[in-house]
C-alpha cells in the first residue's frame, strides 16, 4: 500500500515514532532496502534487519528524544536540525544531529547524519 504522506509528513511520522520508541511505526517510515549514512558515504545500516538492529539498541536509552530546531523541505529532500537527549556510555547528555532525509514514493530511501557537539549532563 503506497503511503500517501508528504516527504515532510513521512519524516515528522519518523520523528514521532522515534520518540515514542515504536520501533515498528519508526521502520515503517523506511524503504526495505533504505540506507543510513554517516554523511557523507559511511554506511551505517542498509536494509530494514541492520537498520532494526541499529534502532533497537538505541531505544532502550531511558531518556531518548529528539527535538527538532529547524526544518527545511525541498522536493523529496528534507533536512532536520535536532538536539537529541541520549544516554552515551559516558553518561547521559545531549548530541546536535542534522538529518538528510530523501523521500520517495512515502519512504525514507536514505537518511545521512551529521554529528554535531556533544555535551554530557554535569554530575549531581
Amino acid at each position: 500500500m503506497k503511503n500517501n504522506l508528504t516527504p515532510e509528513g513521512v519524516v515528522q511520522k519518523q520523528l514521532d515514532s522515534y520518540n515514542s520508541k515504536n520501533l515498528e511505526a519508526w521502520l515503517a517510515t523506511y524503504a526495505e532496502d533504505a540506507k543510513q549514512l554517516e554523511h557523507p558515504g559511511k554506511l551505517l545500516a542498509s536494509g530494514h534487519a541492520e537498520i532494526r538492529t541499529r534502532a533497537a539498541v538505541r531505544f532502550q536509552e531511558p531518556n531518548l528524544h529528539a527535538k527538532l530546531k529547524q526544518r527545511s523541505v525541498m522536493g523529496h529532500i528534507v533536512i532536520d536540525y535536532e538536539t537529541v537527549t541520549r544516554t552515551f556510555p559516558e553518561g547521559p547528555g545531549r548530541i546536535e544531529l542534522v538529518c538528510i532525509y530523501e523521500v520517495r514514493e512515502g519512504k525514507i530511501q536514505t537518511a545521512s547524519f551529521i554529528n554535531g557537539a556533544k555535551y554530557l549532563d554535569a554530575s549531581t
